[in-house]
C-alpha cells in the first residue's frame, strides 16, 4: 500500500478541501490523497461483502461480436496520463450541469483541465488538457478507495510491488524530451500514410531507446557524455526518421519544409509520466512550485469560426501549445544561465514573436470568409509565473468547493496504474466523425432508483478481460483489480446530447449493427488498472465512491464523456479505424 495506508484512520466524514485533499505527487508513481476525520476514530464505511466476488468463479461472458466484411477495426489510442495533477470534484456537468456537488460522489478526472460543474462547451474548448494529442475531451468517472479501517483487526497491508519506490527515486530522474512531429506535418496523402505511420512509430521507439541508454549511464563520462553518446545521435536518427516521412509525403504532394528543426531533443527533469512534465494544479502541499511560462487564452478569444477556416485554425490553436510545452522546457534546461534578462530575452521575446505569426494566420483564415478579427495580437505575450497546468496553454484547476462534504465516501483514493483510452471500430462496417461537444455516458449511477436496464458489468481482472462482473472481483496474486467501461457508439445524426443523456446515443445490437436512424461513431472504451494489494481485496476492503443511497454498490460504476476534439483530430481517428490501423497518440 503506498503513501500513509494504514498510518491513519479514516473518519464516516470526511472533507475533500483546501488543505484537506492530501495530494502524493511523484513521476510515473500512484498518488494516494487520504481524507482525515477526528483523531482516534476509525470508519469501516466499506461495502457490503456479499458484492464482492473470486473472479475464478466468475464464467467468461465477454466475446466479441463477429466481424462482417467491411468491417472496421481499427484503433486509436489517446494518452491522457492517470490524472497526476490530481484533478478531482464531485460535479458532473454532463448529467447534472451547473449543479455543485451534484455527483455527490468525488470524480477522476483526465483530458480537460477545466472540467466541473460549470463547464460548457465554450469553457471546454478553451481549456488546457493533459492528453499528449492535444485532445481537449472530457474522460471522468468515480474514484476507487481504500478502507483501512481499524488497525488492530486490520495491519496496513503489504505493498503490491516496488514500483511505487522506483518512481518516487525517478521522480527527480533526467528524462529526454523531443519535439512532437505528428502535429506538424500536413494532410499525409493516403499513399505516403503507411510509412509515415512506420516512422513516427519509429521516432517513439528512438526517444524509448535513448532514455534506456541515459538510465543506464548515470555517472558514466563526463560532462559532455550525454550529448555526446545519447542527444547526437538520437538528433541524427530523429533527422534521418523525419527525412524519409517528408520524402514521401512529397512523392505526391508538396514536400513538408523545415523538419528538420524538430531532430533536436533536449535533457530535463522528469515531472510526470512518459517524459512529459505535470503539475498539480492546486498545489501539493509543503511542496515547491515549480516556475512555468503562462499566455492568455486565445481559443476563447476567437469569433465563431468559418467552416473553411476551421482545419487552419485548429493547426494554429495545436501550434501555440507546442510552442509553450517548447518554452517551458527551454526554461527547464535553461536554469541559471544567462544575465537577468536571459528569460525575457532568449525565451519569452522569441514566444511573443512565434504566438504573434501563429495568432496572425488565425486571424488572416477566419479573414478570408468573414470579418478579420482585430486585437488578436494583445493575446501574443507570455509571462513567467508558477505552474498551473499540463499539456497546453496553462489553466489553473477549478478549485476545492466549500460543499466537497462527501460523508458517505471515504478512504485513501487509488489513482490508476493505467489509464486506457481507446477508440474503436464497428463489426459491422465503417464508422462516421462523431460531433463535436457530443455527451455520452455508460452505466447507470443509481440501480437502486432507475433500476438495471442502463447498468453495466464492468470490473474484472488483468488476465481475466473476458470475465466481466457486477460485483467486486477478488483477483489471483499477480494479477490486477481492472474496470472496463464500453461506451454506446450508435449516434442519431443530430443530437449531442438528450433529456436523459441517452437516447441520442445508443448501445449497437449484440451483433454490433446500429438500429435503423442511427449512425455507427468510433467506440470509447477506457479500461482502469489499479495496484490494489491482494490482501485488501480479500478482505473486502475497496470500493468505489457512489450517491449515499448506493452504499458502494459495484454495479453503480459508470463512466462520462465529452468530446471535445478538434474536427482534424477526429479525422485521423476516423481514418485510423476505417483504414484498418493501430494509432496512438
Amino acid at each position: 500500500m503506498p503513501g500513509n495506508t494504514g498510518k491513519h484512520r479514516i473518519s464516516r466524514r470526511t472533507k475533500i478541501a483546501t488543505g484537506a485533499l492530501a495530494l502524493a505527487m511523484a513521476a510515473g508513481g500512484i498518488v494516494v490523497a487520504t481524507t482525515f476525520g477526528e483523531p482516534g476514530k476509525a470508519s469501516a464505511d466499506e461495502a457490503d461483502p456479499a458484492l464482492y466476488i473470486d473472479i475464478l468463479k466468475v464464467a467468461p461472458n465477454n466475446a466479441e461480436p463477429a466481424s462482417s466484411r467491411g468491417a472496421s477495426t481499427g484503433t486509436f489510442t489517446v494518452d491522457c496520463g492517470r490524472n497526476e495533477n490530481g484533478h478531482f470534484n464531485p460535479d458532473n456537468f454532463v448529467a447534472q450541469p451547473g449543479i455543485r456537488n451534484g455527483a455527490q460522489h468525488l470524480h477522476d478526472y483526465v483530458g480537460n483541465l477545466s472540467s466541473n460543474a460549470d463547464s460548457n462547451n465554450k469553457s471546454l474548448d478553451a481549456a488546457g488538457t493533459t492528453c499528449k494529442n492535444g485532445d481537449k475531451s472530457a474522460y471522468f468517472w468515480p474514484v476507487v478507495r481504500i478502507d483501512t479501517g481499524d488497525e488492530e483487526k486490520n495491519p496496513p497491508a503489504k505493498s503490491p510491488d516496488g514500483d511505487r519506490d522506483q518512481a518516487a527515486q525517478a521522480a527527480t530522474t533526467p528524462v529526454i524530451t523531443c519535439p512532437d512531429v505528428a502535429s506538424k506535418l500536413p494532410d499525409v496523402p493516403d499513399s505516403a500514410m503507411a510509412e509515415v505511420d512506420r516512422n513516427l512509430d519509429l521516432l517513439d521507439t528512438q526517444i524509448d531507446e535513448a532514455n534506456q541508454r541515459l538510465a543506464g549511464t548515470q555517472g558514466q563520462g563526463g560532462p559532455n557524455f550525454v550529448q555526446n553518446a545519447i542527444l547526437g545521435p538520437l538528433k541524427d536518427k530523429r533527422a534521418a526518421t523525419i527525412d524519409r516521412m517528408a520524402i514521401a509525403i512529397g512523392r505526391t504532394a508538396t514536400k513538408p519544409q523545415g523538419l528538420d528543426a524538430l531532430a533536436p531533443c533536449t535533457l530535463k527533469e522528469q515531472a510526470g509520466t512518459g517524459g512529459n512534465s505535470a503539475s498539480n494544479g492546486g498545489g501539493a502541499p509543503g511542496g515547491a512550485v515549480a516556475q512555468q511560462i503562462t499566455c492568455p487564452d486565445v481559443a476563447s478569444k476567437l469569433p465563431a469560426v468559418p467552416a473553411p477556416a476551421k482545419a487552419e485554425v485548429d493547426r494554429n490553436l495545436q501550434l501555440l501549445n507546442t510552442q509553450l510545452q517548447e518554452a517551458n522546457n527551454r526554461l527547464a534546461t535553461s536554469q541559471g544561465q544567462g544575465g537577468p534578462n536571459f528569460v525575457q530575452n532568449a525565451i519569452l521575446g522569441p514566444l511573443k514573436d512565434k504566438r504573434a505569426a501563429t495568432i496572425d494566420r488565425m486571424a488572416i483564415a477566419i479573414g478570408r470568409t468573414a470579418t478579420k478579427p482585430q486585437g488578436l495580437d494583445a493575446l501574443a505575450p507570455c509571462t513567467l509565473g508558477q505552474q498551473t497546468g499540463t499539456g497546453g496553454e496553462s489553466k489553473p484547476l477549478p478549485g476545492a468547493d466549500e460543499n466537497n462534504e462527501l460523508p458517505d465516501n471515504d478512504g485513501e483514493i487509488q489513482r490508476p496504474a493505467k489509464v486506457g483510452i481507446t477508440f474503436r471500430g464497428s463489426p459491422a462496417g465503417q464508422v462516421a466523425a462523431m460531433p463535436k461537444f457530443l455527451r455520452a455516458l455508460t452505466g447507470d449511477a443509481k440501480p437502486s432508483v432507475n433500476g438495471t436496464k442502463n447498468t453495466r458489468a464492468a470490473w474484472t481482472c488483468t488476465g481475466f478481460e473476458n470475465r466481466l462482473t457486477d460485483k467486486y472481483p477478488i483477483c489471483p496474486d499477480g494479477s490486477k483489480v481492472e474496470r472496463i467501461h464500453t461506451f454506446p457508439s450508435c449516434w442519431d445524426g443530430k443530437n449531442t446530447d438528450s433529456a436523459n443523456h441517452r437516447t441520442h446515443i445508443v448501445f449497437p445490437d449484440k451483433a454490433g449493427r446500429c438500429a435503423p436512424g442511427f449512425t455507427a461513431v468510433p467506440q470509447l472504451r477506457i479500461t482502469l488498472v489499479y495496484d490494489i494489494p491482494h490482501d485488501i481485496q480479500v478482505k473486502k476492503q475497496y470500493k468505489v465512491d457512489s450517491f449515499p443511497d448506493e452504499n458502494h454498490n459495484p454495479l453503480s460504476d459508470h463512466d462520462d464523456f465529452a468530446n471535445v476534439m478538434s474536427q482534424r483530430l477526429m479525422n485521423q481517428v476516423v481514418n485510423c479505424i476505417n483504414r484498418n490501423k493501430t494509432c496512438t497518440a
